[in-house]
């Protein structure tokens, strides 16, 4: 049984590992059926996520960053009306404080920071003082610029050294160690064989001490690995998860839970953890 600890509750699944569906509330996410409000939401409820990821601003590649106004105005009336339907946890994908207090308020329960704590100093003292988990990702750069520079001598050890590094300065925040998840930032900075690498090794991070989230859907690596464009990437998506989850990861992040949640149910059958 997998463990989700959030500040006022824990939750559960008997899967393999946990479905966070994702909800953008964006107009230049690079996957458009992503791309919605609470009625996206709740589909993705129906077809089985069991976490909510809602973002207010674009990381893709080639994305500029917005303010944290435009990341509240996006997000609030989404979690509002969430919130009257569903319990469910919800992750929020920002880097700043004013945005996290913000979504905190209205009920949300989980920080998904691709900075990693690194853009607002004073965002992880915040997420120490709710209790709520923190994911802590890698990435190279701002995502305008990131896939300019994607060269390592060791992305593995590289990657690893961050994380440790990032965790280090979480629980130097107060973050307790029980609401600490790492991200290899699949795609962030990050060629084909690096995500590869990452992909095969991502239960080995931090020495196995933290779980591990894995977002690959529909991603780039996934194109350049089947040759197709991003409307035809569903099952080279579910074969990098299924992948993923072998090696170790805790959760993946998908836009398709429904499909998701169906390769979950057949390898906790497969496993031999059927109910």
């Amino acid at each position: 049984m997998k463990k989700l600890v959030l500040a006022d509750r824990i939750v559960t699944t008997e899967n393999p590992a946990f479905i966070m569906g994702i909800v953008n509330i964006t107009p230049d996410s690079f996957w458009t059926e992503s791309r919605g409000g609470a009625e996206r939401a709740e589909q993705l409820i129906k077809e089985g996520a069991d976490v909510l990821d809602i973002g207010g601003e674009s990381s893709r590649p080639g994305a500029e960053y917005v303010s944290a106004e435009e990341e509240i105005a996006r997000i609030i009336p989404v979690i509002r009306n969430i919130r009257k339907i569903s319990s469910i946890p919800i992750s929020v994908d920002t880097r700043k404080k004013q945005v996290m207090e913000a979504a905190v308020s209205e009920g949300a329960d989980v920080l998904n920071d691709i900075s990693a704590l690194e853009d607002d100093d004073m965002l992880g003292i915040y997420a120490a003082s709710v209790k709520i988990p923190v994911i802590l990702m890698h990435k190279r750069g701002i995502p305008a610029i990131m896939q300019k520079n994607t060269s390592y001598e060791n992305v593995f050890t590289e990657v690893n050294s961050y994380l440790i590094g990032r965790t280090s300065y979480a629980l130097s925040c107060g973050i307790s160690s029980d609401k600490l998840i790492v991200d290899p930032g699949i795609g962030f900075g990050k060629n084909l064989a690096a995500n590869v690498e990452l992909i095969r090794n991502c239960g080995k991070l931090c020495d196995c001490a933290y779980p591990v989230l894995m977002a690959l859907s529909r991603k780039t690596c996934i194109g350049e690995m089947t040759g197709q464009a991003v409307e035809n990437r569903l099952y080279g998506t579910l074969a990098a998860d299924i992948m993923a989850v072998l090696n170790g990861a805790f959760m993946i992040r998908v836009h398709d839970a429904a499909a998701a949640a169906d390769t979950m149910k057949v390898m906790k059958y497969l496993e031999g953890k059927k109910n």
